[in-house]
């Protein structure tokens, strides 16, 4: 893609959207370990229609004295001390995944990221727990605006839990891939982007 050619600083007020999807053991920010992290950032290509980029990803140790609750792992299956994890400190990953962010953000003459998810508010709040804890000063990311699309999938296409979105909106959903940091970031970005472009068809047709 030729993501010079149009850059986004004119479509999001000055924001870069970069989806996140986040994996946990469990629901307190600030008690429970934050386990993987995705990032996937969408830019225009020539033709002026939004589309996947970049995609990261990292598995993360969990931090110093976090509280491991034992549903959330059953449920996103993830085994924080498996040996084959290879997973890293909660700073290195958040530096990982910052620094192609910032040069996106920068490319597209953006002023930062804006955090897009599904059910946004879990996502963001661990972002910014993690921020925290580990004293980074420079986060790309907005602090608290977002873009849900839980919300944009339900005026869309009727429906709000991510499965039921894409498969409303004709994309291929695979359970057994699910809860994956990555595949939920991925079809997330998908989603949004779809209904971004869908949008710029019905706004060229008025």
């Amino acid at each position: 893609m030729d993501t010079l050619a149009i850059p986004l600083n004119k479509r999001f007020r000055g924001y870069l959207p970069v989806i996140v999807d986040i994996e946990t053991a469990g629901f307190n920010a600030k008690k429970h370990a934050l386990l993987e992290i995705a990032a996937v950032i969408v830019e225009y290509d020539g033709n002026g229609d939004l589309g996947i980029t970049e995609r990261y990803t990292t598995h993360v140790v969990p931090f110093k004295n976090a509280e491991l609750d034992e549903a959330a792992l059953k449920f996103n299956g993830i085994d924080p001390y498996h040996p084959f994890r290879m997973a890293i400190e909660e700073k290195d990953a958040l530096n990982l995944l910052f620094k192609p962010i910032k040069e996106a953000v920068k490319r597209n003459n953006c002023s930062r990221a804006i955090l897009v998810g599904h059910n946004p508010a879990f996502d963001i709040g661990f972002l910014n727990a993690a921020i925290q804890r580990t004293q980074i000063k420079r986060s790309p990311f907005h602090p608290f605006s977002s873009f849900d699309t839980a919300t944009l999938g339900g005026l869309a296409y009727q429906q709000t839990v991510l499965a039921k979105i894409a498969q409303a909106a004709g994309l291929d959903w695979d359970n057994e891939k699910a809860h994956s940091a990555l595949y939920d970031a991925e079809k997330t970005a998908e989603l949004f982007c779809m209904i971004v472009n869908r949008w710029k068809q019905f706004e060229t047709n008025q």
